[in-house]
């Protein structure tokens, strides 16, 4: 079926493709009540992610590592306090009534040992806060590696209670439901001891910081880009019909989308709540493409059907490739390492395939049965476009060669950038969380940490002199490093049992020299600890590999890839112990950013292929086909270039989004190309009329497009996830470059090109006239 039969069709059977759109789109949109949101941030590592493995080995071996920190700030800067200890206290015990909660530590029921003539006493640090000796309670508790930097801070100005949950993993609620009780208890806390504040952050916090901004990005963003488009739409088309024909397609279009979502139960995460808004942004473009051209067509004295079937004639292949392009671009998300962005693409790609049709079905039909007018605003901007052309024509040698400057510049820049992430600053500082995660870092701890599994590989092999002085040496080697604030080792443990077993002498604090005896100490202090508060989160069961937890600052993702290194190279170096293994979430970012990077090359190449060869069939020229490459990578690594000196981090999102730029940005470039080559072939005009006919017929169409996409990609910045908002900035000044390459570089190029002895250019009035 060629083209005119296909619009004559469309026009013929308007009613019933109105009416079956709407019963398809509702049978597919049922789907949507079937969407739950996920707050862990296991979603965002594949099942086989290797150092997703390694931290749930140690989370099985060992206790469970997800909390909450709740940090407590005494409003006259003093911890050690009768009436702030006995709130601490008070707190502490509130804390186990937390869904969940495994463990509770602080300062007030921290395990102290002491000796009393031939016994181990063993209890807590703070039993009764109203007879406390506070100058000895504030002395071991700054005194103690196990509690400084991690439960209170050097200068006792703030304290921290840690609570650790074990998460059944049965129900995406239970991570929400965490964080609401402690946040009623700290609501509760505050209420009852107004001079302390409580700050909350821990891997629970983080995993619900997720969700909230997600649900929170889906209530507010959508209303704020669908004001957008509808104003923008209107000011630049000036035709209510086509306005309100574009929003349902964009509608529609997004309920097909997240219908399919739910049928195919994927869950939403803070990447894959942005579908929508891309969406919205991408389902434009094809209705402007075709409203422009027909609002063009009845300015010609065209009538509607008449013109609708001729915008459809035109512009049905090159909205078929370019829609073609864009999910390809989206579908090498599925490169990502992360699933959430797989998500993301997949769910777009779906939105623009049914955009397409909805564009190429539904809005001719709807159009065709709705009043429209042409205004004559539409007429300047023609010949704003003509005068454009005739600039570039008269210019092309000097446009050429700035272009190419500019574009020199810009790639230099591109080594100022790095592959960096940090996972705190997924969100902007108006988020509770990040606000409470650096009060916290600047306070008390970092909440980053890495958790080292060392095995000895004997049962009770962990009480061997050699192998605890290797222990001691590694973490007196870690407490030297400037970003380590504190390391949890059972080291500290033996060393004080060791001296508080021959009377508390302190030449004893070291470690004991006889593997039976340390046995003996570990087995005493063990049975004398309450419940929840025994040694499983340092020993695994059989006692042959122990668990060291290193806190840092909070630094990012390069420099904790780099200190892993160190600590690799240290331990194959300085000790015999042959099986290790580290893990935690901020390491699973850190190295997930770096391979999704790596495995996103590779999709785009493909996908840069595959659009080329596109390219080359539909325009019958390896020439424009090679060509169309040339305006798609140079912004794409022209917008590297103004990051790197803006912004520096390349991180998950901008690593996974390029594959989804290049589907983007080649659409102005096929119906620039697919207008230009209708010109030279069908036509028979000159390069010169070539490319004055491309933009009269879509120069207004791309840069309205373009407007419209940068505007929606823009509303993305306004969102609390930087991830996403980082995302659609990128975006956005890629979108603009393309259309300046686009509309300078490009014709330029095809005027040089196409340069041949002979070739007169003749006028279009005189082409019109021939």
């Amino acid at each position: 079926m060629n083209a005119d039969r296909f619009a004559s069709g469309i026009i013929k059977w308007r009613w019933a493709i109105i009416v079956l759109t709407f019963v398809i789109v509702g049978l597919i949109s049922s789907g949507i009540t079937s969407i739950g949101f996920s707050s862990n941030y296991r979603v965002f590592f594949s099942p086989d992610n290797e150092q997703l493995v390694a931290f749930e080995t140690i989370q099985n071996t060992y206790s469970k590592s997800d909390n909450v920190l709740m940090v407590i700030e005494p409003k006259g800067g003093k911890v050690f306090d009768r009436d702030v200890l006995a709130a601490i206290q008070d707190l502490t015990e509130r804390s186990w009534q937390l869904p969940y909660s495994t463990r509770v530590d602080s300062i007030t029921n921290y395990q102290h040992t002491r000796a009393e003539e031939d016994d181990l006493i063993v209890a807590d640090l703070v039993e009764f806060p109203e007879d406390v000796d506070l100058n000895y309670v504030e002395n071991v508790a700054l005194n103690e590696p196990l509690l400084v930097r991690r439960l209170i801070s050097p200068e006792a100005h703030v304290t921290a209670i840690n609570v650790t949950v074990q998460l059944p993993q049965l129900s995406e609620s239970e991570m929400p439901e965490v964080v609401a009780a402690a946040r009623k208890l700290s609501r509760e806390f505050e209420e009852e001891y107004p001079s302390l504040s409580v700050y909350m952050t821990g891997s629970v916090m983080l995993g619900n910081a997720f969700s909230e901004s997600a649900q929170k990005d889906m209530k507010n963003l959508m209303p704020i880009m669908l004001m957008v488009i509808i104003v923008t739409l209107w000011l630049l088309l000036r035709s209510f019909t086509g306005t309100i024909a574009t929003v349902l397609v964009i509608f529609l279009s997004v309920l097909t989308a997240m219908g399919m979502f739910g049928h195919l139960g994927w869950t939403l995460t803070g990447p894959s709540t942005s579908a929508p808004t891309v969406i919205t942004t991408m389902a434009v473009a094809d209705c402007v493409h075709i409203l422009v051209s027909f609002l063009f067509n009845l300015r010609q004295g065209m009538q509607k059907e008449a013109a609708m079937q001729e915008s459809i004639r035109i512009n049905l292949q090159p909205i078929f490739i370019t829609s073609l392009t864009t999910v390809l671009g989206f579908m090498t998300m599925n490169f990502s390492e992360v699933p959430p962005f797989r998500d993301l693409g997949n769910t777009v790609a779906i939105g623009v395939i049914a955009a397409f049709f909805l564009s190429v079905f539904f809005l001719p039909a709807l159009v065709c049965i709705l009043p429209v007018s042409a205004t004559k605003q539409a007429q300047r901007k023609s010949k704003a476009m003509d005068s454009l052309a005739g600039f570039i024509i008269d210019n092309r040698r000097g446009v050429l060669i700035g272009s190419g400057i500019v574009t020199l510049v810009l790639f230099a820049l591109i080594p100022t950038n790095q592959i960096n992430d940090d996972f705190i600053g997924y969100f902007k500082n108006s988020v509770e969380f990040r606000a409470d995660t650096e009060f916290t870092a600047d306070n008390l701890t970092g909440m980053y940490n890495i958790a080292y599994s060392l095995e000895q590989g004997e049962s009770n092999g962990i009480s061997t002199p050699e192998f605890l002085r290797q222990i001691e040496a590694f973490t007196d080697w870690l407490k030297a490093k400037d970003e380590v604030t504190n390391v949890e080792t059972i080291t500290e443990i033996f060393k004080r049992l060791n001296k508080n077993m021959h009377g508390d002498d302190q030449t004893y604090f070291k470690l004991p020299e006889n593997k039976e005896l340390a046995a003996q100490y570990l087995l005493l202090y063990e049975m004398s600890l309450p419940y929840g508060l025994d040694l499983n989160n340092q020993l695994n069961v059989d006692k042959s590999s122990v668990r060291i937890l290193i806190t840092m600052e909070n630094i990012v993702t390069s420099e904790t890839l780099k200190l892993e290194q160190e600590i690799a190279q240290w331990l194959d170096k300085n000790t015999d112990i042959e099986t290790y293994y580290a893990a935690s979430p901020n390491l699973m970012f850190s190295h997930i950013g770096k391979r999704n990077v790596d495995s996103m090359v590779m999709g785009v190449g493909y996908a840069l292929v595959v659009i080329v060869l596109i390219m080359c069939i539909v325009l019958r020229s390896l020439k424009l086909g090679a060509v169309s490459v040339i305006p798609n990578i140079v912004p794409i690594g022209a917008t590297f270039g103004i990051w790197g000196v803006m912004q520096g981090d390349v991180g998950i999102s901008i690593g996974t989004g390029v594959g989804m730029i290049l589907g983007i940005v080649i659409d102005n470039t096929v119906h620039f190309l697919s207008k230009y080559q209708r010109a030279r072939r069908e036509k028979d005009y000159s390069a010169e009329e070539a490319v004055r006919y491309a933009f009269s017929m879509v120069g207004t169409a791309l840069w309205v497009t373009t407007f419209v996409l940068v505007a929606g990609f823009m509303v993305l910045a306004l969102s609390d996830f930087n991830m996403n908002a980082y995302m659609g900035i990128f975006t956005a000044c890629t979108i603009t470059l393309a259309l300046i390459f686009d509309f300078f570089a490009l014709p330029a190029l095809l005027l040089w090109l196409d340069k041949a002895p002979g070739n007169k250019a003749r006028s279009m009035s005189k082409a019109e006239n021939a």
